[in-house]
């Protein structure tokens, strides 16, 4: 059986980098976020119960979501947005699988910002968590997304802490400008090569 890794991570603490290195050795990524908004035009059972619980309004006529309207119904809603992210993480979990099964690898990652939070670290042989300084991710996110600083802060609020990132992960990825960060992945990335096992029992 292939093994499945999660890679995590705080917003701004680097985890696509890290993504980025290990494609480069040819580790095949499946990243989360990207492929969920993809799903949202075209898993047409997504589609549908979307537009059954948020109204036909939140897509446009030519079928593509109207993420500012679904944005603004949704936000600062729990209970709206746990029903958004109900239907769409089971249909993240069905694409990932799919992908999974295509991919020819000695193991594949799934990226995702939230894998604890939905559940999806549970279909995971390993997680690798990638962590950084509040002060650099707010300085990375807020030079990259063009955002002030409180608006970083609201969103790292509502994510999972480092500290329990770090309590429930296999492996921790040090990217806070101190510590080199290819040796650190190198390591890991020889560590699963040489891995037959699963990691923690997650379920």
């Amino acid at each position: 059986m292939m093994l499945k890794v999660g890679i995590t991570g705080g917003i701004g603490s680097g985890k696509t980098t890290v993504c980025k290195i290990l494609e480069l050795w040819g580790i095949p990524v499946f990243y989360s976020d990207a492929r969920a908004k993809g799903l949202m035009q075209t898993d047409l059972k997504l589609v549908e119960d979307i537009k059954a619980s948020f109204g036909e309004s939140v897509y446009f006529e030519n079928g593509q979501p109207d993420r500012k309207r679904l944005a603004s119904i949704v936000f600062d809603d729990e209970q709206k947005l746990k029903k958004l992210n109900s239907l769409i993480h089971p249909a993240v979990f069905r694409d990932f699988d799919q992908w999974a099964h295509q991919q020819k690898a000695p193991y594949v990652v799934k990226e995702a910002a939230i894998l604890f939070e939905s559940g999806s670290y549970k279909d995971c042989d390993f997680v690798i968590a990638v962590i950084a300084p509040p002060n650099i991710r707010i300085k990375r996110v807020t030079e990259r997304d063009k955002v002030t600083e409180m608006e970083v802060r609201k969103r790292m609020a509502n994510q999972l802490s480092d500290e329990e990132k770090k309590k429930r992960s296999d492996f921790i990825v040090f990217n806070d400008e101190s510590h080199l960060l290819i040796p650190q992945v190198l390591s890991i990335h020889q560590h699963l090569l040489n891995s037959g096992k699963a990691g923690n029992d997650r379920k």
